[in-house]
């Protein structure tokens, strides 16, 4: 007899209950303070209005103190996307849109090639990492949901699907780009790359339903010179971050990522096992942890996708003491340390000023790469 919690059901129970709990405790919440018009949901709004912004010919990329704190950074395609939500009273838009979240989350973890047992356990180790990101009303565990879905879909020879995947989440961060990579494991790598260019370019078209050509061109513009101007002025919870608060370091952030990319790809040269299904598995689990921490502007929210390649790294099979250790050390600095199970003056005495939300991931990312650097034709237990 299955045990409950590695039901699919009691988990979609879950990861819906997580969803629809924080977004009703974030909406009761109301304003951030009695002076403030700012309410606890405010990435959501962020994205809400934006529709409304692209719909009615306005700069996407300008303030709104109004309407909500902070600039709208993704693709003129995502604030069309959000459509659906748009018209919605906020508390139902916020709720659906949480769900989406968490649930593509749980759809994607189920369709991988894992064993059940394999799935549930992965969904449970990053159910509070998605928490923290759903209670800021966060798009991350859409990127992580659309992430591992083109890995899934890629894995079926799925290719024109698997690519929408990519394209979808390449309108939403654009680092998400990295998973073309996946292509490399595939002998239609060419005809798949197609694919992904043409969904990436339909997709930045879409807009036009509501704009004309010229407004859609200068959106884009105004778009890389927000982002150009973003990129000068963060370190976010990253490797970068990780540098400077330990030792004082501030490289260059090109040559951070330079150097990050070559060692992400470096495992690739062992092409003999590109038909080892655990060493794509290994691959995507490393991808999934660099994407946030070579990423300028990770937050605490972003990790739901970074504890994603941590748990699925960590569950494919029996792992040494010193394995378990590492994923426990994820598990209670990246995953705990935002709860209330920290104490606040532990969190912004250490915590923080340490970068202990980071560091597990990068010291699991470096685990993994050695793993695959030094892997042996093996096939791994329960897939």
């Amino acid at each position: 007899m299955m045990l409950f919690w590695r039901r699919p059901s009691f988990l979609l129970l879950l990861y819906s209950a997580l969803a629809v709990g924080a977004s009703l405790h974030a909406y009761l919440r109301g304003k951030k303070s009695e002076t403030s018009p700012y309410t606890h949901y405010n990435n959501f709004l962020i994205f809400r209005q934006s529709y409304f912004h692209l719909r009615d010919g306005k700069d996407l990329y300008q303030e709104y103190p109004t309407e909500h704190w902070d600039y709208y950074k993704y693709s003129p395609t995502f604030a069309l996307l959000m459509f659906p939500f748009a018209f919605l009273p906020d508390w139902l838009g916020l709720i659906l849109w949480n769900l989406t979240n968490a649930l593509l989350v749980w759809t994607a973890i189920y369709a991988l090639p894992l064993g059940e047992g394999i799935q549930a356990k992965v969904l449970l180790f990053c159910a509070i990492e998605l928490l923290t990101s759903i209670q800021n009303s966060q798009s991350n565990g859409l990127m992580a949901g659309l992430m591992v879905w083109a890995f899934a879909l890629f894995e079926r020879k799925r290719f024109i699907w698997g690519a929408l995947m990519i394209a979808l989440s390449f309108h939403i961060k654009l680092f998400s780009l990295i998973l073309l990579s996946l292509l490399l494991f595939s002998p239609e790598r060419w005809r798949a790359g197609f694919y992904t260019l043409f969904w990436i370019g339909s997709l930045a078209l879409l807009p036009l339903i509501h704009i004309g050509p010229t407004e859609l061109l200068s959106l884009y513009r105004s778009w890389i010179h927000l982002l150009s101007w973003d990129y000068e002025g963060s370190v976010g919870l990253s490797v970068a971050g990780w540098l400077r608060n330990w030792f004082g370091l501030t490289p260059p952030k090109p040559l951070i990522t330079l150097v990050g990319l070559t060692l992400l790809l470096l495992p690739l040269v062992r092409k003999e096992l590109y038909q080892m299904q655990e060493f794509r598995l290994l691959f995507l689990s490393s991808l999934l942890i660099w994407s946030v921490i070579f990423n300028h502007k990770a937050e605490s929210p972003t990790y739901i996708i970074a504890v994603v390649g941590i748990a699925l790294w960590y569950f494919l099979k029996k792992r040494s003491l010193s394995d378990k250790l590492l994923a426990g050390f994820v598990f209670v600095f990246t995953s705990l340390s935002p709860t209330d199970i920290f104490p606040p003056i532990f969190r912004q005495k250490l915590v923080i000023p340490f970068a202990l939300k980071a560091f597990p991931c990068i010291i699991g990312w470096v685990r993994i790469g050695w793993e695959m650097i030094r892997k042996q034709r093996t096939q791994v237990e329960g897939i």
